[in-house]
């Protein structure tokens, strides 16, 4: 029985419930467990039928999520595949992709990573220029992509690549399951200045990848591309919500053959869990962080803290307002674009007001664990990571996932039927457009 997108049941958690006590057993390797829990439905209900999920709405997986960690086992794998490669394949693959695919990501036997931008292809990624030529049942592909996440764990990637340059620059455009173990990919870390080196480069030398491996046709990858831009938003975006074990997937993360039990949540802790994540979500570390400076009285700061308060309860109420329109068959055009401006707008806010609250420390930040204790011993201040940190990375979600500057031209122009660019890149062949048009 397929679950609406309404409402989440008492009957639907009493049978999650059930469920757990029939098949949670902390003895299980993460690799058997996700198996249990992938083919259930239960790891991703967000995902219809057909591709392992219960077709329930993203609030109502959150709350299946909270009970999966109210008894105590280990929730679904992290990574980017249950967030955008699973959901891509499940609206626009066969179901023999579906099976192949979508199976070994809710099972946790595969992690993803995403194959989009390039280094003259980021905000404008239709001009993408990594080409793939057919050659009988395999493509070959040579290209360069950026900014590639978690690319060093990834089994899998989401490739899109051009393979028809005669095509208009939205047209011609492929997407496509990547093996990323082949000989032909070479991944290059990117040290960021938070320390961390999340991103990669990747080059893509006479790589293989077979027609099978088309996701949706060959020549209209860009409908599968918003697909999984789409996803990406939402899930970024204020008030997308999150859940599971955020532990890591695939054969390269070695989490597979440990112990579950080893892994799974306190109960107890997991019950009070949405609590504290509404307040900390709603700007409940700055607060604390302002009342151990003695700036929790300073009006200015008072003000901040309550804007920060402000925009999150808004994200939530956004997500409840989209989540009642699908349950009628509608939808809010451009939502998740707002939500990912939002956002942007909440992390910049969050840097500007911990740097003020935390003064001249705010110049100091430890790049290993190591500098981290000892400026901890020195400054005595425990937030103090977490504010530099947040200051370094605030940066990042107004770039990634598409700029602040394409969010807004998408709602100007699909949503508010502004006008769009002068110009025929609809019908200009890609190979006859002057560079980064």
């Amino acid at each position: 029985m397929a679950v609406t997108e309404d409402t989440t049941t008492d009957s639907v958690l009493a049978e999650l419930r059930t469920w757990l006590d029939d098949n949670w057993d902390p003895d299980l390797t993460l690799a058997e467990w996700w198996e249990r829990l992938g083919l259930s439905g239960w790891c991703s209900p967000t995902l219809p039928e057909n591709a392992y999920g219960k077709g329930m709405s993203r609030s109502d997986a959150n709350k299946i999520s909270k009970a999966i960690a109210e008894h105590g086992a280990v929730g679904a794998m992290g990574g980017l595949g249950l967030l955008l490669a699973a959901p891509t394949i499940a609206t626009h693959g066969t179901q023999e992709q579906i099976d192949t695919y979508v199976r070994d990501i809710v099972t946790g036997q595969q992690a993803w990573c995403q194959l989009f931008s390039e280094p003259g292809a980021g905000s404008d990624l239709a001009g993408l220029t990594t080409k793939a030529e057919r050659d009988g049942e395999e493509w070959i592909v040579n290209g360069q992509k950026v900014w590639t996440s978690l690319g060093q764990t990834a089994d899998m990637g989401m490739l899109i690549a051009r393979t028809n340059p005669d095509a208009p620059k939205h047209q011609g455009i492929t997407w496509f399951a990547c093996d990323m173990h082949q000989e032909g990919v070479e991944l290059r870390p990117l040290l960021e200045m938070t320390g961390h080196a999340m991103f990669n480069e990747v080059f893509l030398t006479d790589a293989r990848v077979p027609d099978s491996a088309v996701i949706g046709d060959t020549n209209n990858g860009w409908a599968a591309t918003n697909t999984t831009l789409m996803h990406e938003r939402a899930g970024l975006g204020s008030g997308g919500g999150g859940g599971g074990s955020g532990l890591t997937p695939g054969t390269i993360g070695g989490m597979l053959d440990k112990r579950a039990g080893d892994y799974a949540p306190d109960p107890h802790a997991a019950k009070t869990a949405g609590a504290g994540a509404r307040r900390r979500a709603s700007g409940s570390m700055m607060e604390d962080l302002a009342k151990a400076l003695g700036q929790n009285t300073d009006p200015l700061v008072r003000q901040d803290l309550v804007r920060l308060h402000i925009m999150t309860r808004l994200g939530q109420m956004n997500t409840d307002r989209l989540k009642a329109v699908k349950a009628g068959g509608g939808d809010i055009p451009g939502m998740g674009n707002i939500s990912k401006l939002a956002m942007s707008d909440m992390m910049r806010l969050t840097r500007d007001l911990g740097l003020r609250l935390i003064g001249p420390m705010g110049t100091l930040h430890g790049y290993t664990p190591e500098q981290t204790a000892a400026l901890n011993e020195a400054t005595d201040q425990p937030l103090l990571p977490f504010v530099t940190g947040q200051a370094l990375y605030a940066q990042a979600p107004s770039i990634y996932g598409g700029t602040d500057e394409i969010q807004k031209n998408i709602i100007g122009e699909r949503v508010l039927g502004l006008p769009k660019e002068p110009g025929d890149l609809k019908t200009t062949p890609f190979s006859e457009l002057p560079k980064n048009a």
